[in-house]
């Protein structure tokens, strides 16, 4: 897919074919631009650590800076699951079933799909599968 979409300008419309070339487009170059900003928000992370690993002589400051690290580093571990499903829907958009629910096959949604570009399910599709794991949880 060689078309360019650019993100501050393309409105999404309810009115156009769904999934069309332009807004697979638009979901590629939204997701790819997520990806990178993650990317670059690591990187950011890594050097900050790196410079951080200096031994503090104060076993306080020791201890909030260790405390500071592990917080830094399960953000870091999120957003690397978020890469993943960010891949896992840019495959989608090349496998030609981006947008559509994976339990309905019914379209998620624009949306739905422009607040959470990774999304899966419909919100109706969610809600069931939220209410279910309610269900179990509470047992």
């Amino acid at each position: 897919m060689s078309e360019k979409i650019d993100l501050s300008n393309y409105v999404l419309s309810e009115e156009d074919e769904f999934m069309n070339t332009s807004q697979r487009a638009y979901f590629r170059a939204k997701l790819i631009a997520w990806k990178n900003e993650i990317l670059r928000e690591a990187r950011e992370t890594l050097d900050h650590l790196a410079e951080e690993s200096a031994n503090h002589p104060d076993l306080a400051d020791r201890a909030s800076s260790e405390t500071d690290r592990a917080i830094e580093l399960r953000a870091r571990d999120r957003q690397r699951k978020l890469i993943s499903k960010i891949d896992a829907a840019l495959q989608r958009i090349d496998d030609g079933t981006y947008g559509y629910c994976e339990e309905t096959g019914e379209p998620i949604g624009l949306k739905r799909l422009d607040a959470r570009p990774i999304a899966t399910l419909s919100i109706e599709a969610q809600e069931r599968h939220e209410r279910r794991e309610k269900v179990y949880r509470d047992e």
